[in-house]
């Protein structure tokens, strides 16, 4: 490794250089590309999280409302039928759903429209006690597990998704 200014294959667009001969140094190159402002741009093949309503993305949307109504309902039944693997189960479908919203949208709503018909049908089916007695929730560590590790999912899953929309590279950190 020679410091010379000589004729080397580097100095004629060889390993450190480009096809002009113009040396990349590590702050002037690699980095995301950008757009006028200098800020990043948006991943390809991604929406911008600003992007507007569409009829397929509403489309979506509403999929993700019905698919969230039926994962609480299965959520609820199974969680009490079967109680640690029932549990798992449970929080695992509603984990596939979160996680599944936010890639199919590339965007935060995709957590958040799911999660919040979730929320709203868990906590009408809590709230639905008959004068007999039946309601679908009983007392127990499997409904309040099922209730705090649900909101508790769609929260790490709502914050993924954030740090995936702003480009954040996955490398070293300092080069």
């Amino acid at each position: 490794m020679t410091t010379s200014k000589g004729g080397g294959a580097a100095d004629k667009g060889g390993r450190d250089g480009g096809a002009d001969g113009k040396r990349r140094t590590r702050a002037s190159g690699g980095g995301p590309p950008t757009a006028r402002g200098g800020t990043p741009a948006a991943p390809p093949g991604r929406p911008v999280p600003g992007a507007p309503l569409t009829p397929g993305r509403v489309g979506l949307y509403a999929l993700l409302v019905v698919a969230g109504v039926l994962v609480a309902f299965a959520g609820t039944l199974l969680q009490a039928a079967w109680f640690p693997g029932g549990l798992l189960l449970a929080l695992a479908g509603l984990g596939g759903l979160f996680y599944g919203g936010a890639r199919a949208t590339g965007t935060g709503g995709g957590v958040l429209v799911p999660g919040a018909a979730w929320l709203v049908t868990v906590f009408l089916l809590l709230s639905d006690v008959r004068p007999e007695g039946d309601f679908l929730f009983g007392p127990g560590l499997g409904s309040y597990g099922f209730l705090l590790g649900g909101i508790v999912i769609a929260v790490i899953c709502a914050t993924g998704s954030q740090l995936r929309t702003t480009g954040v590279s996955h490398g070293r950190v300092g080069g």
